[in-house]
C-alpha cells in the first residue's frame, strides 16, 4: 500500500553501490526531484497527528484550562487574550527544548529512537558544545556534567511552570499576563543552558522566543500594555525581514525545488515544473524563481512591513492573511528540519498581533510609551543579524535570521572502511543512523545505504554541497570511491541529539570532542566543513579537517561556480582556491596508503599529528 510503503529509486540497491559515486548522486538527485525523500505517507501523518493533538491541542488546552479565558472550544473568547499567546509560546518553548517539537522523528534522522533532545541533555557524559568558553568563564569542557542536566531539567520545568501558572494583573494593565517574574527566571535559565552548551539555546529557537519572554518579563515594569504588543511586533517582524534579507542571494532559488519535491501532498507535475528539465538539467526553472524570489523573498519583506505600519483594517487583514498562508505553505512541505510547531504558532501569533491589535487602534509603532523604545529595540532585535551575515562565523545561522535561505554552514564526512561504525563507542542514546535503519528499523544494509546516500543527494541539489562535494573529490583522489561520505547534519543529529541545520553544531569543535573519546587514526574520519557566505563577499571559506591531524586545507570556492553546475558535477569539481596548506599536508588517500610514515608525536597549533611528504 502507498501509504505504507516509500517510494524507492528504480534501481536495485546492490547493483546501484557498484556505480560511480557521481552517478549515484545523479540517479538520487533525479529521484528527489519528483518523489522527495519517498517518505511513505504513513510518517507524514504521524507528524500531523502530533502537530494536531500534541502541539495545538494539547496547548489549547494547558493555555485555556489554567486561564480564565473561556474554555479551549470557545475560540472567539481567548483567541486575542495576551495570556493564551504568552503560553502557547511557553509551551513551543517546553516541547522544542524537550526534543518532540522541530527536528523530531524520522524526517529529521531520528528513525529509532525518534526522539534525540532530553535522551542526550538529561544523560551525563554526552557532548555539549559551549559557544565562547573561551570568553565566559565556568563553561570549559565538552563533557555534559550532573550540573549541566539538572540546569536543563529545572530549564524544562520553568516554562512548564511559567505555563500552568495562573495569571496576574501587572500595574497600569487592563489584561491577565502571565507573572513577569516566571517569564524572567525562564528567560535567564534559558541563556544560562545555552552558555553551557549552544545546542539548547538553538534546539529551543532561543532566538524566536527570547526576545518574547524579556518582552514579557519587562510587563509592567518597564513596558505599558501597548508597549509589550508593539515589541512583540518587532520582535516577529525581524524574523521575516531578516529571513527576507538574507535570501537576496544566489542559494535561496535552489532550495526551493528540493523543498516542494519533498511536500508528500504536492502533485508530481507541480514538483517537476521546479526544475528546467528533469533529468538533464536540475537547475531551477523560472516557477521556481518565481516562488523564490516573488513569493519568497519579496513577500516576506513588504507584508511584514504593511503589517507593521498600515493602519487600513482591509489591507491589514489582507497582509495576515497573506502571512498566514505563508507559513502554512512551509508546513505542508514538511522541511528536512520539521519545524511544523514553529510555522503554526507563528501563523497564530500574526492574527494574535496584528489582528487583535491593529496599528491604526493603538497599537502602531509610534504609540510607545517613550521614544526612545523604537530605536533602542529595533537595534537590539538587529544585532545579531546583521553581525551574523557580515561575519557568519561569529554567529550560528539561526541568530542571524537565514532559516531558509540556502546560505548555510555545512558539511561532508567521510569515513574510511570501518570506522564510521567506531562512532557508536561515544556516550549517546541512539546508534548511527545506519545502525538505526539495519538493526531498529530492520532494513537490508544496501537498502540502508542507499538511504543514507539520499541525504547526500539532498545536499548536492544545494550549492553549498556541489563545492562540498568538489573539495572532498580532490581531498580523496582515488579513495573518494571507496570512502563512506555522510550529510554531516544527520550525522550530528545521533552524536548531539538535535541539528536545524547548522554547520556550527558540526565544526572543528565537535570533530575535535569526537576525537578526544574514539582516537580515529589518521586518514580514518575526514571532514569538508564550509562557512556561510557573507552579505558582502562572492566567496564561501571551507576548510578540511582529518580528525586526527587537524585542519589541513583551508581555501575558497565562488558561489557563482557553485550554483551553476548540475548536483552531480558533470564537469567535475568546481575551481577552489587554496589559501592555506599546511606544510606537511598530503591527501588523506596518501596518508591512508603510508600510514606507516605518519609522525604521532608532533603536535603543532591545534593537531596532534602530521603525515610526512610521500
Amino acid at each position: 500500500m502507498p501509504f505504507l510503503t516509500p517510494d524507492a529509486p528504480p534501481v536495485d540497491p546492490a547493483e546501484f553501490l557498484t556505480r560511480p559515486r557521481q552517478e549515484r548522486l545523479r540517479l538520487l538527485a533525479t529521484f528527489w526531484a519528483e518523489y522527495g525523500f519517498g517518505t511513505p505517507k504513513m510518517v507524514h501523518t504521524i507528524y500531523i497527528v502530533k502537530l494536531l493533538v500534541l502541539y495545538i491541542g494539547g496547548g489549547v488546552a494547558l493555555a485555556t484550562l489554567t486561564s480564565d479565558v473561556g474554555g479551549m472550544f470557545d475560540v472567539g473568547s481567548w483567541w486575542n487574550e495576551p495570556i493564551v499567546y504568552q503560553k502557547l509560546v511557553l509551551w513551543t518553548l517546553f516541547l522544542e527544548l524537550f526534543g518532540i517539537g522541530g527536528t523530531w522523528g524520522p524526517l529529521a534522522a531520528h528513525f529509532k529512537p525518534m526522539t534525540g533532545g532530553i535522551a542526550y541533555w538529561a544523560r551525563p557524559n554526552t557532548i555539549r558544545l559551549p559557544p565562547w568558553s573561551s570568553w565566559i568563564p565556568f563553561t570549559k569542557g565538552d563533557n555534559r556534567s550532573v550540573f549541566d542536566v539538572v540546569l536543563y531539567l529545572v530549564t524544562l520545568a520553568s516554562f512548564l511552570f511559567a505555563a500552568v501558572s495562573g495569571g496576574t494583573t501587572p500595574e497600569g494593565f487592563r489584561h491577565v499576563m502571565v507573572d513577569p517574574r516566571f517569564m524572567a527566571v525562564a528567560a535567564l535559565l534559558l541563556v544560562l543552558c545555552g552558555l553551557r552548551d549552544k545546542t539548547l539555546f538553538l534546539a529551543a529557537r532561543g532566538e524566536q522566543y527570547l526576545p518574547i519572554l524579556l518582552i514579557s518579563a519587562l510587563a509592567g515594569s518597564l513596558f505599558t500594555f501597548t508597549d509589550v504588543i508593539v515589541a512583540a511586533k518587532l520582535a516577529i517582524v525581524s524574523v521575516w525581514v531578516g529571513a527576507s534579507v538574507s535570501k537576496m542571494n544566489a542559494h535561496f532559488v535552489n532550495v526551493v525545488p528540493p523543498m516542494v519535491s519533498n511536500a508528500p501532498f504536492a502533485p508530481k507535475f507541480i514538483k517537476r515544473a521546479h526544475y528546467r528539465s528533469i533529468p538533464q538539467d536540475l537547475k531551477p526553472s523560472g516557477l521556481a524563481a518565481f516562488m523564490a524570489h516573488v513569493l519568497g523573498t519579496t513577500a516576506e519583506l513588504v507584508v511584514p512591513l504593511v503589517l507593521l505600519f498600515s493602519t487600513n483594517w482591509t489591507l491589514t487583514l489582507v497582509a495576515v492573511g497573506c502571512m498566514v498562508a505563508f507559513h502554512l505553505f512551509i508546513t505542508q512541505t514538511f522541511p528536512l528540519a520539521v519545524p511544523l510547531e514553529w510555522n503554526i504558532l507563528f501563523a497564530y501569533i500574526v492574527i494574535f498581533l496584528f489582528a487583535g491589535f491593529p496599528a491604526g487602534e493603538g497599537f502602531g509603532v509610534t504609540d510607545f510609551s517613550a521614544g526612545w523604545m523604537f530605536p533602542v529595540l529595533v537595534v537590539a532585535l538587529a544585532f545579531f543579524p546583521v553581525l551574523g551575515n557580515l561575519r557568519p562565523d561569529l554567529v550560528s545561522f539561526l541568530p542571524s535570521l537565514r532559516q531558509y535561505a540556502g546560505n548555510w554552514a555545512s558539511a561532508t564526512w567521510a569515513f574510511a572502511p570501518g570506522a564510521e561504525a567506531r562512532l557508536n563507542e561515544l556516550t549517546k542514546p541512539a546508534k548511527n543512523q545506519i545502525d538505526q535503519l539495519i538493526d531498529g528499523m530492520g532494513y537490508d544494509p544496501d537498502v540502508a545505504e542507499m538511504t543514507m546516500q539520499m541525504t547526500l543527494a539532498w545536499r548536492s541539489m544545494h550549492s553549498q554541497g556541489r563545492g562540498l562535494f568538489s573539495v572532498m573529490q580532490n581531498y580523496l583522489g582515488d579513495n573518494y570511491e571507496t570512502y563512506s561520505l555522510r550529510e554531516a547534519e544527520f550525522c550530528c543529529n545521533s552524536i548531539i541529539g538535535w541539528n536545524f541545520g547548522d554547520g556550527h553544531l558540526h565544526d572543528d569543535q565537535l570533530i575535535n570532542a569526537i576525537q578526544k573519546r574514539i582516537g580515529y587514526a589518521p586518514g580514518e574520519f575526514v571532514v569538508v566543513w564550509v562557512e556561510s557566505q557573507p552579505i558582502h563577499k562572492p566567496t564561501q571559506e571551507y576548510f578540511v579537517m582529518d580528525a586526527a591531524l587537524g585542519i589541513v586545507e583551508r581555501g575558497t570556492w565562488l558561489v557563482s561556480d557553485c550554483v551553476k553546475e548540475q548536483p552531480w558535477l558533470p564537469n567535475g569539481p568546481v575551481p577552489v582556491t587554496v589559501t592555506w596548506r599546511h606544510p606537511e599536508y598530503h591527501p588523506a588517500h596518501a596518508t591512508a596508503a603510508h600510514a606507516n610514515t605518519v609522525h604521532t608525536d608532533t603536535v603543532i597549533g591545534r593537531s596532534e599529528a602530521w603525515p610526512t611528504h610521500s
